[in-house]
């Protein structure tokens, strides 16, 4: 199965980055600190790239938390597929989607038109956040791309929505 082979060829050290980075991310801790440097050292723009990465991580959770593991009960991961105890503190939510995932993918990809070198900058940890999910056992690789599809969609939809605000705002 495709999730115990990712899960055993991940080295030991590399595992050790994926949680701690994944850790950082839980609650959204990570893309909080993240908004709030940028808004901190990025004037104008930092602000304006924090705030659209925050409202699309909102609707990310929304969507991947709220609705989706609503609808969906897929159970987690076998804990025998993966040689780390990591997996024996998974959630007893659905598996489906990866909210960690829709989090980091929707803030990234909301940040990184308003602000380039910030959102390369967010997509090392955002990338580190997926494979961690799948490596911690706690999602199969098909959880971890519907939340990274959720997460696009969130960020087009914010940038989209705020688009049209500011439009609607300039044209009165």
């Amino acid at each position: 199965m495709l999730t115990e082979r990712v899960a055993s060829r991940i080295p030991l050290r590399v595992g050790k980055a994926l949680s701690a980075v994944e850790e950082s991310a839980e609650g959204t801790k990570l893309w909080c600190g993240a908004a709030a440097a940028m808004a901190c050292v990025g004037g104008w723009r930092g602000q304006r790239a924090a705030a659209t990465g925050l409202a699309a991580l909102a609707m990310a959770q929304l969507i991947s938390n709220g609705l989706c593991k609503q609808l969906n009960d897929r159970p987690r991961p076998p804990k025998e597929w993966f040689p780390h105890d990591e997996a024996d503190d998974c959630p007893d939510s659905s598996s489906f989607p990866s909210g960690h995932t829709a989090a980091a993918v929707a803030f990234t990809a909301a940040v990184a038109p308003a602000w380039p070198a910030a959102g390369a900058a967010c997509a090392v940890p955002a990338v580190m956040v997926s494979f961690g999910r799948v490596q911690s056992g706690a999602h199969y690789p098909s959880d971890v791309a519907a939340g990274a599809a959720i997460g696009l969609a969130s960020a087009w939809l914010t940038r989209r929505a705020l688009h049209m605000i500011a439009r609607h705002w300039l044209s009165s």
